[in-house]
């Protein structure tokens, strides 16, 4: 039977081992990489081309939605399993948006953490109870309504929302650069185009708006 290859992304070590201790009680199971933030995650996912992974929503230096972008942009056949505290509408659909085709509520894990693995290990969509229940829900409501304005996160690019989070969690434009791999004057100008998209003019507005759309939290 061929191994199924696992990596694990949470910023917290605590929850990276009970994840191990979870999914390593399948002898067919590997976990093959951690990370402790997003961008560390598409690193090492890139690296060891994993089966599945298992990746927390929010992560410092590059949030969960965006690391799971990337790292099915570069690995289409990598499944992806979002594992998270929140089960609001607007947080499901974003995970949907972003490609992931698995749900499980960290209070779910011990019982929905291996039946979702299981399930992507099969190239099938996997959502825990709670989680169904609320994408039932939001269908059902989201059908009768009319006119629903685009949302503010949806004129950002990619780059521009790696940019918020950063700027969220206080980094200088310096340091931005250096993390992204661009020049300080490009920075510079992702930061005005963010500003003028979201129609704010401070740094607060910006972090406010990262923590509404659960790009960091605080």
């Amino acid at each position: 039977m061929k191994t199924l290859r696992i990596l694990v992304a949470d910023d917290h070590e605590v929850v990276r081992r009970g994840m191990r201790a979870i999914l390593e009680v399948r002898p067919e199971w590997e976990i093959c990489a951690e990370a402790a933030n997003g961008r560390e995650a598409v690193e090492r996912a890139k690296q060891t081309k994993p089966d599945v992974v298992v990746m927390d929503i929010s992560m410092p230096e590059l949030n969960g939605l965006e690391a799971t972008r990337q790292i099915l942009k570069a690995l289409p056949r990598t499944e992806v399993l979002v594992l998270t505290l929140h089960e609001s509408e607007q947080l499901i659909r974003r995970v949907v948006e972003s490609g992931a085709r698995a749900y499980v509520l960290k209070s779910d894990a011990g019982r929905n953490l291996v039946e979702g693995v299981a399930a992507l290990s099969r190239h099938k969509g996997f959502f825990s109870s709670k989680v169904a229940t609320v994408v039932v829900e939001s269908h059902l409501t989201r059908g009768k309504r009319t006119g629903r304005t685009k949302r503010n996160r949806d004129f950002l690019t990619p780059r521009e929302r790696e940019v918020v989070q950063l700027l969220a969690e206080e980094k200088s434009n310096k340091e931005i650069a250096a993390s992204l791999g661009l020049s300080v004057h490009t920075v510079e100008t992702h930061r005005s185009n963010i500003m003028r998209k979201l129609g704010t003019h401070s740094l607060s507005g910006l972090i406010r708006y990262a923590v509404r759309n659960k790009i960091v939290q605080f």
